[in-house]
């Protein structure tokens, strides 16, 4: 069965991923054109000022990948990988969990647990890690920092994963005792105290580029547009929201109907035995 549960879980991811990437392409892409040129305009101001100043520049040269690749096989295979690799994640969340309802409490539907799954999914491996660490678009950000940036991203999203895992455990062991409002709100609460005190540690990433200016101190090319950082968000939110509702509806739909195949094989094995 825990084989089926992944199967389902990387049928799952599929179908999310493609939905996923084809939103991506359509409405995240353009805000990626717009931070791209921006950075090369910003590019060309930054060289005319080193020009009027006596400096040269070099480029960095051409590009390995072509923008269409990159927005195309680049961005498409890269989605299709995240998504399955969150199917997996998902299947064996549900596999583990629904071990211990099922067995606690057999009246449980399974697409309740599916539900729960995906809702504490997107909460703990997209919305508290975009909440500490807004996903910004290129040329937003500086290279030197990087890998800085990314390891501490890295390190919410497993802090807040881990924590969201042992919140779902004091939860279920103080059910009976406390019933189920007040076990989660204690899980609850020890889960944003966790978080609490790791986003205090760690670092904060202020970015956005500002105005270039002159030595004379008037502005010769403008600061990143807000408008722009704020539609990209929205859409990376959205996009997210899109392939863990698309996630959770298709894995509910296929262990349904893997409940469904169990219990017809069951009911003509009772049958032929007779």
């Amino acid at each position: 069965m825990e084989r089926k549960f992944i199967g389902a879980g990387l049928f799952a991811g599929l179908i999310a991923g493609i939905i996923s990437f084809i939103f991506a392409r359509i409405f995240i892409e353009p805000q990626v054109a717009k931070a791209i040129s921006y950075e090369e305009g910003r590019g060309a101001a930054e060289e005319a000022l080193e020009a009027a100043s006596g400096h040269g520049h070099h480029g960095d040269g051409a590009e390995v990948f072509t923008r269409s690749v990159q927005e195309n096989i680049g961005a498409g295979v890269g989605t299709v990988v995240f998504a399955l690799s969150m199917g997996v994640f998902f299947a064996v969340a549900f596999t583990v969990l629904w071990a211990y309802v099922g067995r606690r409490w057999p009246a449980t539907d399974p697409r309740a647990v599916t539900a729960v799954v995906g809702l504490l999914g997107f909460i703990a491996a997209f919305g508290v890690p975009f909440f500490v660490y807004p996903a910004n678009p290129p040329a937003v950000g500086n290279d030197d920092t990087i890998g800085e940036r990314s390891g501490a991203f890295l390190t919410i999203t497993l802090v807040s994963v881990i924590a969201m895992v042992i919140a779902v455990v004091v939860a279920l062991q103080l059910r009976d005792r406390l019933g189920g409002l007040a076990s989660t709100t204690v899980a609850g609460i020890g889960y944003l105290v966790v978080i609490a005190i790791a986003k205090a540690l760690l670092p904060e990433f202020h970015e956005v580029p500002e105005p270039l200016k002159n030595d004379q101190g008037a502005i010769v090319f403008p600061g990143f547009p807000g408008g722009v950082i704020g539609d990209f968000r929205v859409y990376a939110i959205t996009n997210q929201v899109v392939l863990w509702t698309v996630l959770t509806l298709v894995f509910a739909a296929a262990i349904s109907a893997i409940g469904r195949r169990t219990t017809d094989a069951a009911g003509e094995l009772v049958a032929s035995a007779r």
